[in-house]
């Protein structure tokens, strides 16, 4: 692939796809923003800004965006999706038929599909006919988009197979303050960015409990416990999630009120039921779809994982957050890290 200036599509403008648009405009590059309303673009054109998101940040001139997605995707050698997964899949059965088969695409999503259970990059590779991975990739990581459009340090992992995509990816979207790292896990790095973002909700949960410190790095272990478990039994690599799209992601969202899923877990702690909690935060959390998908496959595969069950018990049959801690230290796993002696990791 050319790594000179690219021609991106970013399709979706909310916070994430705001802020990787907006690096991927100032380093040079041509980006077409692709939105939904089209009252969205006319205002981000006029304006230099998208409003509903990041009102103080200014967007560079490279940036067009558009409610046209044929008008978005047509000339693009790259395309970044970072839509809610609620509308992932009909994202990508639409472009079908607009796009080259030698197009990269890139997901910035970090959702999981239930029955069956499916990845972002897996619909990816279902409906665009991609035989192999070489076209896909992952980028994930602790990326609070506020912090990012401030020009604060951050970093990202983009995991995929192939070595040109991860070149291209880094040259497109590397900063002074956007520092990108490589991957070839791509379902390691999928699976650890969609997972974290239920242990959020239960760290909100906790933190509006007022349950200590040291309460909260019992969980955000088990936590990481709980995510590693998962991905074995999924057959992922463990290790990738000590990583920046594991660990990284885990703690930047666990313990920050910039999170949208820590946000909903406060109003869950507070009292408030699910669809209460969603209109408090007023932007998508992902968690709380996660979070269905990962009890149906935990229970399907007779995986232990007690904070899941207690968040679902939580949710879904009006459990009493103040439960969350007791079902915690009740469990009767006492094992700390489970992969240490594995010959197969």
């Amino acid at each position: 692939m050319d790594l000179d200036n690219q021609s991106i599509a970013v399709l979706g403008g909310g916070s994430f796809g705001t802020v990787i648009a907006n690096i991927a405009a100032s380093n040079g590059n041509k980006v077409s923003l692709w939105v939904r309303d089209s009252e969205q673009a006319l205002r981000i054109n006029s304006e230099g800004a998208n409003t509903s998101y990041h009102p103080e940040l200014k967007l560079s001139e490279n940036i067009n965006a558009s409610d046209n997605l044929e008008s978005v995707v047509k000339n693009a050698s790259i395309i970044f999706i970072a839509t809610p997964s609620s509308i992932f899949e009909t994202i990508v059965i639409r472009i079908k038929p607009l796009i080259s088969n030698n197009i990269k695409i890139i997901s910035c999503t970090k959702g999981i599909k239930n029955d069956p259970f499916k990845t972002m990059t897996d619909l990816i590779s279902e409906h665009l006919c991609f035989n192999n991975s070489n076209s896909v990739g992952v980028l994930s990581g602790p990326n609070l988009a506020k912090e990012i459009a401030e020009k604060k340090v951050s970093g990202t992992v983009i995991a995929s197979k192939n070595i040109d995509l991860l070149e291209c990816t880094k040259k497109i979207l590397s900063s002074d303050t956007f520092k990108i790292y490589s991957s070839s896990d791509i379902y390691g790095v999928e699976l650890a960015g969609a997972l974290k973002n239920i242990y959020a909700i239960i760290c909100g949960i906790a933190d509006s409990l007022g349950v200590g410190e040291n309460a909260l790095g019992l969980i955000l272990t088990r936590s990481m416990a709980e995510m590693s478990r998962f991905a074995v039994a999924k057959g992922a690599n463990p290790i990738t999630f000590l990583g920046l799209a594991g660990m990284g992601d885990l703690v930047a969202t666990c313990t920050s009120s910039l999170s949208r899923n820590f946000q909903l877990g406060v109003s869950l702690g507070n009292g408030l039921k699910l669809n209460q909690a969603k209109e408090t935060v007023g932007q998508v959390a992902e968690g709380a779809r996660t979070l269905d998908v990962v009890r149906h496959e935990s229970m399907r595969l007779d995986i232990n994982m007690p904070l899941v069950d207690s968040l679902y018990e939580i949710i879904h049959n009006g459990v009493n957050p103040k439960t969350l801690i007791d079902d915690l230290v009740n469990n009767s796993n006492e094992i700390d890290v489970e992969f240490v002696n594995k010959d197969n990791i």
